[in-house]
């Protein structure tokens, strides 16, 4: 979303066309064998702060000045980024930040009821993506990450060896950084994209939407409210300091973005949607905007990787964007890690394409469904509407399928032929048997192994226990716990929470030392290459 200053809201994009080759600076050439991380939105912090904790060399440019916007593109975290946030131990703060939703309402009398979702964090965190920003942009430069802001990318050109980004800083003044992998976080107009060459091919779902942020004399009945009424539609949320974002369409004013826009404006569509529009004064900025569908058809080129609303831009119906763009850098900052610690041969960083892209295409597909659904004019399409309601309201696999979609702990990733039926799955925050959670083992950022309780890691008969070497050393890398529960299973459990090996009998040594060293590499030395 843009608007009308062409500043970024939150889901379109016109590509930039940055040279890959021009602009690469003329003050010399900065080196150090890390990466470079494009934006400093929710995405970009997270993947810095998990970069940075892990001891690789990251620096951070953001082209905005140092701070952050109370301007909010996004107001709810699902519980999938809570459980990420979580494994990064920021999600308590968090939820003391903001306000619990447990029943996510969509438009009309369609709403999901999150209070039996299979997580700890049964419900939406409404808070403005400005609070994300504050507590992953702290963890980041603890953990030791640099920022440059006021600080541009001008060019990129890559190699075998590495990628040379060109910059301009305060000042107007350019240089050139190196590095041996860029990751592109820079939003729906990405620098980074445009400079690797890719498309984003897509198109607009609706057009002049408005958005203001006003006061209320009269606070609404619910804490997020959204309704489509006939031919127009208004969501409200609050930010928490008084004031509360408005967006809001009407199907008969088909306007240009550049189209001035008041505040009686969005009272008359606000009214229409909501049938009251609370008293509204005091807007503190309003404007036009558009959404779009978009998708990058890579999320990699070479040395150079796009996340975010970098690689794909969509519709705000269920609240997904920030969330996915969370998830994306959970899934590459490991991966990144493990190679450039030397651990993992670099095509592990080929599984983020595989892994990702089909994600975020699931997503352009359910968040489009449902705007579309709210915009319905014919009988056909509302009576689909009417039917979709009815079927996620009173049919439990239905009403399951549609919660574990939007919040994000549906989705599995792909797995070999013939593994274990749990591999490439969300591992739930089971309870682990010193009394902690799998959430909190994993905030190393190392692999997690569970075996089953009062048993020994592997079992070897004497003969086995005098020949057979110990397992691989991976004290930097893997946590070991039993589970709490009688449960059978051998499982370990990937940084990002997802299960990257597992088997229901009790391991023998060499199958559990080919599976560790498979995952977490052959020894525990650190080589940045």
């Amino acid at each position: 979303m843009t608007d009308t200053n062409g500043n970024p809201t939150g889901t379109t994009d016109t590509t930039s066309t940055t040279s890959a080759t021009d602009n690469l600076g003329t003050a010399g050439t900065t080196d150090h064998t890390g990466v470079i991380v494009v934006g400093s939105g929710p995405t970009g912090l997270l993947l810095a702060g998990d970069l940075a904790t892990a001891g690789i060399p990251v620096t951070v440019l953001e082209k905005r000045p140092r701070k952050i916007s109370n301007l909010s593109r996004a107001f709810a975290l699902h519980a999938r980024s809570l459980e990420q946030l979580d494994a990064r131990g920021l999600a308590d703060d968090l939820e003391a930040t903001g306000r619990t939703l447990d029943r996510l309402r969509l438009f009309g009398r369609l709403s999901i009821d999150l209070t039996d979702l299979p997580s700890r964090f049964n419900h939406v965190l409404v808070l403005p993506q400005y609070e994300v920003e504050k507590a992953l942009a702290r963890r980041a430069v603890e953990a030791g990450a640099g920022f440059r802001y006021d600080t541009e990318m001008t060019g990129l050109v890559q190699d075998a060896d590495g990628v040379t980004v060109g910059t301009r800083g305060p000042g107007g003044r350019t240089e050139s950084l190196r590095a041996a992998y860029v990751v592109g976080a820079d939003g729906m107009r990405s620098a980074v994209r445009g400079a690797i060459g890719l498309p984003f091919p897509g198109k607009s779902v609706i057009r002049s939407v408005v958005l203001a942020d006003v006061k209320l004399a009269e606070q609404p009945d619910e804490l997020l409210t959204v309704s489509a009424v006939g031919d127009a539609f208004a969501f409200l949320a609050p930010f928490g300091d008084g004031y509360y974002r408005v967006i809001g369409w009407h199907r008969g004013r088909d306007v240009p973005d550049t189209e001035p826009l008041d505040l009686a404006e969005v009272k008359e569509i606000t009214r229409l949607a909501l049938g009251h529009d609370y008293g509204m004064h005091d807007a503190r900025w309003m404007s036009r905007f558009h959404s779009d569908e978009r998708q990058a058809p890579a999320y990699r080129v070479g040395r150079v990787f796009l996340a975010g609303d970098a690689a794909h831009v969509h519709t705000p119906a269920g609240g997904q964007g920030m969330n996915t763009g969370l998830q994306d850098a959970a899934n590459l900052s490991w991966k990144l890690v493990s190679v450039l610690a030397g651990h993992a041969d670099p095509a592990l960083l080929d599984t983020y394409q595989a892994e990702r892209h089909p994600v975020g295409k699931a997503v352009l597909r359910s968040s489009g469904g449902l705007v579309r659904l709210a915009m319905a004019k014919r009988p056909w399409t509302r009576a689909a509407r009417a039917a979709l309601t009815g079927l996620v309201s009173h049919v439990g696999p239905a009403r399951r399928k549609a919660t574990a979609q939007v919040t994000g702990i549906g989705y599995r990733y792909p797995a070999p032929r013939g593994t274990h039926p749990l591999t490439g799955t969300r591992v739930p925050d089971v309870r682990l048997a010193d009394s902690t959670r799998l959430y909190e083992a994993l905030r190393d950022g190392h692999f997690v192994l569970i075996t089953p309780a009062h048993e020994p890691l592997v079992q070897e008969s004497p003969a086995q226990a005098s020949s057979a070497p110990g397992l691989p050393p991976h004290p930097d890398r893997l946590t070991t716990a039993h589970w709490a529960s009688a449960r059978r299973t051998t499982l370990l459990v990937r940084p990002d929470g997802y299960a990257a090996w597992a088997t229901d009998a009790t391991p023998a040594p060499d199958a559990l030392r080919s599976a560790l060293t498979a995952h977490l590499g052959p020894a525990p030395a650190r080589q940045l290459h």
